[in-house]
């Protein structure tokens, strides 16, 4: 069985495409999802349908190269933090950005049960608002 930490690294691999599919097959049934208050997509998901319409489409749509990545993985035991930047250019306004973030995993027999994201939300609104 793969460690807590094995499992997170795993959903930074690849293009988003691939994100996304190792993400979802290590969430738990029931989880809670939670984007940081301020950032554009902000809201509390609780299935991956939820996370995908309301998070990864826009992502994917609204911005080119929209990307985690990641500088450090932190092993917790039960809860993993990955820290990083966010890097992409937002389509309307060609403004590119870089934002900081950190993202905080608990995981319970081997799923995750929670996610919550910390983000440096006024330079993503400085791209899309192409200040």
């Amino acid at each position: 069985m793969k460690t807590n930490l094995e499992i997170i690294k795993g959903i930074y691999l690849g293009d988003a495409q691939q994100n996304a599919t190792n993400l979802e097959a290590v969430l738990a049934p029931q989880f809670e999802w939670r984007e940081a208050a301020g950032f554009p997509y902000t809201g509390s998901f609780h299935n991956f349908d939820e996370v995908a319409k309301n998070l990864f489409a826009p992502l994917a749509t609204e911005w080119t190269g929209f990307r985690a990545h990641v500088d450090n993985f932190f092993d917790a035991g039960a809860t993993i933090v990955v820290t990083g930047f966010y890097r992409g250019t937002y389509n309307k306004t060609q403004r590119g950005m870089e934002a900081a973030f950190a993202h905080v995993w608990t995981l319970q027999n081997g799923k995750i049960v929670r996610y919550v994201q910390c983000a440096d939300t006024k330079k993503v609104w400085d791209a899309m608002q192409g200040a």
